[in-house]
């Protein structure tokens, strides 16, 4: 592609993410599609417009080996592009480990195909999903409340990458021997030119370069810093969806246009919706607890249902299948918060098995995906809800799904999306992917009634 066609590339480190960071870009109005593999030559030009292009990957819930087989081909593919940022999508959580989802592993990859680039930029805040960082330290919205990271309800206590540090660059520390800088709070405060010169000193020492982010003002000024940097030479960045929001706000100032302006596809409200969810957070707890009071059909898995691999659970199917034709929306959930009894007897009965614990998002994906597509080849469902970051990427390619396109906005960072499929049955179907920490109390219903048409 040439230069002027394509702003960004992103890669995503699971699936809800990915089609946040599409968010982030699309309801700028610069056309983002997110594509589950590196998409060809060919694949592209089925599409008028693209200013950005990403792919959703599921690096977040692998060790560093499996992490380096996947990001190799993508990292190969964008550095053949002419995309003048390449961007590397976290969780706006900065969920990650040493041993699962290594930030700093995917750092390691990304020096052998971008090695002109010295200082990585990262940028991990996001004002519009309640991501603060100050001084290095991050903090995350729930509900009200604004939480330093170490102390978040969830985030804290989370099952697979608890955070325990909320210092970002400690917590990266762990995982890289990369030297890592601050753009602080006070360094990007005065005039552009004050803030540039104090930002290029930092850009003489090679390592990773971390963005606080307090507000909308100064996440645009980073996008400007990073954006300047890469007209120059082509970046290699690193952070959440607030990389996005602080690109095209400073794209938007500077007048960087998007391709085409895409009309507005009809989207109708839906009457049915069916929902799977592999979250045990606090938050997807309490969507679906309201959902469940808005008048949803709840039905909880078994953990023998979910390591039932050689076969699918007929009479849970069945029963979706014979509620869906019924006129009802349906939940099928693996646990219903993080004190659910039921993830620590799935976690047992994974270890009796010998499935390892970083496989499980995988496992519980795959077997949602298979699922779902058998009701909708049951069903005339056309609208599906996928809750769990490490689950709906497996979950999604189960589906047969080669691409995603944001059609209306729901919850920030968890939009209703159109897929695109080679299989007529999933082409064109309506798909939300949320994470655990997403969405407001209303999701699903949210999700449900979500119309772009006049009443």
């Amino acid at each position: 592609m040439k230069e002027s066609e394509l702003l960004l590339a992103f890669y995503g480190d699971d699936f809800t993410g990915s089609t946040d960071a599409m968010e982030s870009l699309a309801i700028s109005g610069y056309r983002t599609v997110l594509f589950l593999e590196p998409p060809s030559e060919e694949l592209l030009k089925r599409f008028e417009g693209i200013s950005c292009i990403g792919v959703a990957g599921t690096s977040r819930a692998k060790n560093p080996e499996d992490m380096e087989e996947e990001l190799r081909p993508v990292f190969r593919s964008f550095a053949e592009t002419e995309a003048k940022v390449v961007h590397y999508k976290t969780c706006s959580t900065f969920d990650s480990a040493p041993e699962v989802g290594s930030i700093g592993k995917a750092i390691e990859v990304a020096r052998e195909y971008f090695s002109k680039e010295k200082v990585i930029p990262l940028l991990v805040g996001a004002p519009p999903l309640g991501r603060f960082t100050v001084f290095g330290q991050h903090f995350a919205r729930m509900h009200d409340t604004v939480y330093r990271l170490d102390r978040h309800p969830v985030m804290s206590r989370h099952p697979i990458t608890p955070m325990s540090e909320a210092d970002l660059r400690l917590h990266l520390a762990e995982q890289t021997s990369e030297k890592i800088e601050l753009m602080n709070i006070l360094e990007l405060e005065g005039s552009i030119e004050a803030v540039r010169e104090r930002y290029n000193q930092k850009l003489n020492q090679p390592g990773v370069l971390l963005h606080d982010v307090l507000d909308e003002d100064r996440l645009r000024i980073s996008g400007q810093l990073i954006w300047e940097s890469a007209k120059e030479n082509r970046t290699f960045a690193v952070g959440s969806s607030g990389l996005g929001y602080a690109l095209t706000a400073h794209w938007k100032n500077a007048g960087v246009a998007p391709r085409i302006q895409e009309s507005t596809e009809s989207v109708p409200a839906r009457n049915q919706v069916f929902a799977v969810s592999g979250s045990a957070s606090m938050v997807t707890q309490q969507q679906i607890e309201e959902a469940l009071a808005d008048g949803f059909h709840g039905i909880k898995i078994k953990p023998e249902q979910i390591v039932q691999t050689d076969s699918v659970p007929r009479e849970l199917l069945d029963q979706v299948i014979q509620l869906i034709k019924e006129g009802e929306s349906v939940i099928l959930y693996t646990a219903m918060g993080p004190e659910d009894e039921a993830i620590a007897a799935t976690r047992d009965l994974f270890n009796s098995l010998g499935i390892p614990e970083f496989q499980s998002g995988e496992l519980i994906g795959r077997q949602l995906g298979k699922w779902t597509r058998e009701v909708m080849e049951a069903t005339d469902i056309r609208r599906v809800i996928v809750a769990g970051g490490d689950t709906s990427g497996f979950a999604t390619r189960e589906m047969g799904v080669y691409g995603l396109e944001m059609l209306l906005p729901i919850s920030p960072g968890a939009p209703l999306c159109k897929a695109y499929s080679d299989k007529s049955l999933m082409n064109g179907i309506e798909i939300a992917l949320k994470g655990g920490q997403l969405g407001g109390s209303n999701y699903f219903s949210n999700v449900q009634k979500a119309t772009n048409e006049s009443k």
